[in-house]
């Protein structure tokens, strides 16, 4: 088996603790605290970010070169998904995944 990279391992690593903490924060905090919170378009964009995340993580992980686009998408997405969490309280933990993980992917994007 060839060995993954090491800045691809760290962008793997970032974007699956960027899917467990959005997915983690959605239905843990979100759904608790109500309100803006669970606002649709806030909501929607804390799912597809986690989606997102995993995905970028997978194609890295089974080697396909389209991973430079998954994780150009995902950078976007992440960094959408920490502006729409600065604006809400209690989601700051969320939205500095979100940057750390859209930081790594855009290296890996180049």
């Amino acid at each position: 088996m060839k060995p993954i990279p090491p800045e691809m391992q760290l962008c793997i690593d970032e974007c699956l603790r960027c899917y467990q903490s959005c997915t983690a924060m959605a239905m843990n905090h979100c759904l608790e605290e109500g309100g803006p919170h669970v606002e649709p378009n806030h909501f929607r964009l804390m799912m597809a970010c986690a989606e997102m995340c995993r995905t970028a993580a997978h194609f890295m992980l089974i080697g396909v070169p389209h991973h430079r686009h998954t994780c150009a998408d995902c950078a976007s997405i992440c960094r959408q998904c920490a502006d729409s969490c600065d604006e809400l309280d209690g989601m700051d933990e969320c939205a500095t995944m979100c940057r750390r993980c859209a930081d790594a992917c855009e290296r890996i994007a180049g």
